[in-house]
């Protein structure tokens, strides 16, 4: 610095003092500034004072010299001691200098800074919150400053601002948004402490209303739950507890549509307090938002599906999770199979329609189904509808979530629970919207097919549950069930006919006994002959299957077995694998096709050819009759449904 250059009003006496090494020196100056700053104010002379703030500011706050710039901040601080009430006059320039010198390389320079900068907003009180951003952002990064002295300083200044603002009412919460969300995301433990006692503060302010601007927060406070700090943790905790009660509390103003992806994401990650979190609030979403959920229903799917499947070691999370699942699929009503016009709903505002599932399935949401699937599902939950906010209308839409349903069931890793869920999902949405899950039948048909060979009983009774609500669906009637899927599947008109006779016939033919009274008897469509055939044929290519499912499957007693027998009524013909007269064996049918219908010659079973096998030098036929009404094959003894003859 130049001592010959002219620095008035300061006098040489305190300029030398202020480039002293000896801090006792620098005060000593500084309370000479103090005095010639409350004779300035006094006389009322703004010019001198900007003069005297802009020399301590330029040519010592923020000199090369260390020891220049500690006598300006020091002289800073004294200016604003005497300016007093004023300060708020000259805080732009009183601050900025002082927030420069938190990046000093000198932690002495940095503690000095905090010191300064604290003097000043003693004063000011109030009026530096017009200011208050520049100084969150400056105490952000003293707060992870590696100095305990400077963290101990900006911890002082930190809880001055705190009562600061509140105090006042003229705090602002929309300019101070865009720095948190920012400054949310940062990865340092101390930095992410600073942040979360911020929200505290600002959440317990009354006139301070936090919850509007949540969705822009939400997903760096499920970042900063997953610190590896307890005490973040749970301070972090403690934060996302108070914004679920106002939630609660509140529902009309909260936003949850632009908050539901959000949750989805956090639902599926592996750090399990997060997971659990974020399906606590997805659950309480489903529940207060209702239908402004369904949009991202194939989300929340993706989300909660697997967590079914988890076992003891995760039981609250998957507690948690059916309860989601259930809370969803009560949201899908009979209303949703109308033609594509969105249904109303109360919400301030309106979700987006979701993406169909992809690989990376971004939509998810699972529920349990209503009475007609399963009693466990059957408790009422209560679903809130805002009752003052603009109307919003939501479409189902069930692309994402057929895709995501069909994907699961398709995964032979999933856990059975999940592929239980899966299927009571099917069957709930086949009984609400059988219109629209229509056209998605093709590509679920084959899956339900293969899921016939679970190795779960109760996999196998839901899988068989949706394929008798889709073979008696009027959604799916057809009076041609054409061609087969699969080429193996493809049978000529010749060979599978697709009876048309009316309702009443079919149920009074001969064999029909104990069906005729049956009011809920269904007229089977065009997929009930292909489930036929399909099965039909599985059980000539898969033995193993026929032998240890195949009585299972087609039993009577369960419900699905029922439609299939109601179905049996009808004429099928089926071609053998071979038409070859049998060389010996029990059955000893001339007839090479079967027609269980009054004029069947074998009325009452299925007679599958499966080729031959050699067997002591001679050619042996195996036939496999599927004994479903009990009638006796030609020569041969009556036997009780359902029996495998070999």
């Amino acid at each position: 610095m130049n001592p010959e250059k002219d620095f008035a009003p300061l006098t040489p006496n305190i300029v030398r003092a202020l480039n002293d090494k000896l801090y006792e020196k620098r005060k000593v100056a500084a309370l000479e500034i103090e005095k010639l700053v409350r004779e300035f104010v006094a006389q009322n002379n703004t010019v001198q004072i900007k003069h005297v703030i802009q020399t301590l500011s330029q040519e010592f706050a923020l000199s090369q010299h260390p020891h220049s710039r500690k006598g300006g901040l020091i002289g800073l601080a004294a200016c604003s001691i005497a300016l007093g009430k004023d300060s708020g006059l000259y805080l732009k320039e009183l601050i900025e200098p002082v927030l420069t010198c938190f990046s000093d390389a000198d932690s002495r320079l940095r503690y000095y800074a905090c010191e300064a900068l604290y003097n000043i907003v003693k004063v000011a009180r109030g009026a530096v919150l017009p200011h208050f951003n520049v100084l969150f952002d400056g105490l952000s990064k003293l707060a992870a400053d590696p100095d305990p002295n400077v963290k101990s300083g900006s911890e002082l200044l930190d809880r001055l601002l705190k009562d600061i603002v509140t105090e006042s009412n003229k705090f602002d919460l929309v300019g101070f948004i865009p720095l948190l969300r920012e400054r949310i995301y940062s990865n340092n433990q101390y930095a992410r402490q600073f942040i979360i006692s911020w929200i505290l503060v600002l959440e317990s302010v009354p006139d301070i209303n936090l919850l509007d601007y949540l969705p822009e927060i939400l997903d760096g406070l499920f970042q900063i739950l997953g610190d590896n700090g307890k005490e973040i943790r749970k301070m972090c905790e403690v934060v996302l507890g108070e914004f679920l009660k106002e939630t609660k509390k509140n529902p009309s103003s909260v936003k949850f549509a632009e908050m539901a992806n959000i949750l989805v994401i956090h639902c599926q990650t592996t750090d399990d307090l997060i997971q659990l979190t974020a399906m606590c609030w997805l659950r309480e979403f489903i529940q207060l938002a209702g239908r402004v959920m369904l949009p991202y229903s194939s989300g929340i799917l993706t989300a909660v599906l697997p967590c079914l499947a988890y076992d003891d070691r995760k039981r609250n999370i998957k507690e948690v999770a059916n309860v989601c699942n259930q809370s969803l699929m009560k949201l899908v009503t009979p209303e949703d199979d109308e033609p594509d016009e969105p249904r109303l709903v109360v919400q301030k505002q309106a979700g987006p329609s979701p993406k169909d599932c992809a690989a990376t399935q971004e939509g998810a949401a699972s529920g349990g189904p209503d009475g007609s699937c399963d009693s466990s599902f059957s408790s009422g939950i209560s679903v809130f509808t805002p009752a003052s906010a603009e109307r919003a209308p939501v479409t189902l839409h069930l692309d994402g979530i057929v895709q995501v349903l069909n994907c699961h069931l398709s995964d032979t890793a999933i856990g059975m629970m999940t592929r239980i869920a899966v299927l009571k999902w099917l069957y709930h949405l086949y009984i609400k919207t059988p219109r629209k899950m229509s056209r998605h039948t093709d590509s679920l048909f084959p899956v339900l097919l293969q899921t016939l060979s679970d190795e779960s009983d109760e996999v196998i009774l839901k899988d068989l549950e949706v394929l008798a609500e889709i073979a008696s669906s009027p959604a799916g009637q057809a009076d041609d069930p054409g061609a087969l899927d699969g080429p193996d599947l493809r049978v000529s008109h010749s060979e599978l006919q697709a009876p048309t006779p009316g309702r009443a016939g079919l149920l009074n033919m001969p064999g029909t006994k104990g069906l005729e009274c049956s009011p809920s008897t269904p007229t089977m469509n065009s997929y009930f002959y292909k489930f036929m055939i399909n099965l039909l044929k599985r059980f000539s290519s898969e033995r193993k299957l026929l032998e240890v499912r195949g009585a299972f499957i087609i039993s009577p007693p369960c419900k699905p077995g029922r439609v299939m027998l109601a179905g049996l009524c009808h004429p099928v013909r089926v071609r053998p694998v071979d038409t070859t007269p049998l060389g010996f064996g029990r059955h000893r049918s001339p007839h090479p096709f079967f027609w269980p219908g009054p004029s069947s010659p074998a009325e009452g079973h299925i007679c599958v050819s499966q080729g031959f096998q050699v067997q002591g030098g001679l050619q042996r036929k195996e036939e496999v009759a599927l004994r479903m009404t009990g009638r006796r094959c030609p020569g041969e003894e009556a036997f009780a449904a359902p029996q495998l003859l070999r």
